[in-house]
C-alpha cells in the first residue's frame, strides 16, 4: 500500500510517517520502481504502536525504546515495565504541577471582583 493508504489504515498522517522515517523511529518504506513508498502489514503494526504510544504520552525516545523491546522476542518484561513506570512518575509530577497551577489560579480568580474596578489580584500576582 502507498503512504496515503498506510496513513488511513494506521491513523498516522502521511506527514508524520515521513517524519518518523526521517528520525529513524520507523524504518523507511520500501520503494516501488517509480520511487513511491510501499508499506506492508508489519509497517502498519509499527505505526499503530507509535500512535498508541503517543496517545499515552510517551516521548519519541521512550517509544523508540519500547519499539525495540517489542521487536525483541528475548526481552525481559522488566525492561518494559521500567519504562512504563518511569513515564507514570513523570505523569504524576506533571499532574501535581498542573493541580498546583489550577489551585493558585482558582484562588486568585476568587479574589478578583471581576467588575469595573482596576484592582486585580491576578495581575498583581503575575507582576510580583
Amino acid at each position: 500500500m502507498n503512504i496515503g493508504q498506510a496513513a488511513a489504515a494506521s491513523g498516522v498522517s502521511a506527514k508524520m510517517i515521513r517524519y518518523y522515517e526521517s528520525i529513524a523511529l520507523i524504518p523507511p518504506g520500501r520503494r516501488s520502481d517509480a520511487g513511491y513508498r510501499i508499506y506492508g502489514e508489519n509497517d502498519l503494526h509499527a505505526l499503530r504502536f507509535v500512535k498508541r504510544g503517543r496517545s499515552l504520552g510517551f516521548s519519541l525516545d521512550q517509544i523508540r525504546d519500547l519499539l525495540s523491546l517489542w521487536q525483541d522476542k528475548d526481552r525481559a518484561s522488566a525492561d518494559v515495565k521500567t519504562i512504563a513506570m518511569g513515564h507514570v512518575a513523570e505523569l504524576n509530577q506533571r499532574i501535581a504541577e498542573l493541580t498546583e497551577m489550577r489551585d493558585t489560579l482558582q484562588t486568585l480568580a476568587s479574589c478578583c471582583h471581576g467588575d469595573h474596578r482596576p484592582d486585580c489580584p491576578i495581575l498583581q500576582s503575575l507582576a510580583d
